[in-house]
């Protein structure tokens, strides 16, 4: 699966983003689908992701200022940012995960998309 993501940019303290992935095929069964951010190391820690039936969850630097939402019909995760601040910036990664018919986890990630905040 690849991801189509846009929606970054620079804006100043206070404003807002929304950023967009669209997957390249149709996406079947239970998944979770949203954005990650580079963590410690080589890890990245979640920003926020919805399932397919579109229960939520947000980090709790995000909470209050984020919405995600999902078109499953259009294969697209949304993330609607406001208030941003200059500790937001940084590279957002889209990522895909679930289990497939044989209930072995599978996550796809996208190239990343990178949002930045001036004071």
């Amino acid at each position: 699966v690849d991801f189509v993501e846009s929606g970054g940019g620079s804006v100043q303290a206070g404003g807002s983003l929304r950023l967009t992935c669209e997957a390249s095929t149709s996406i079947f069964g239970k998944n979770h689908m949203g954005w990650y951010r580079p963590g410690v190391g080589d890890s990245r820690e979640l920003v926020a992701t919805a399932t397919d039936t579109g229960v939520t969850n947000y980090a709790d630097s995000v909470k209050g200022r984020s919405t995600i939402f999902r078109d499953n019909a259009k294969r697209s995760v949304y993330l609607q940012t406001n208030n941003l601040q200059p500790e937001d910036t940084d590279l957002y990664y889209c990522t895909l995960s679930g289990p497939n018919p044989t209930y072995a986890l599978y996550r796809y990630w996208g190239q990343g998309v990178q949002g930045t905040v001036s004071s």
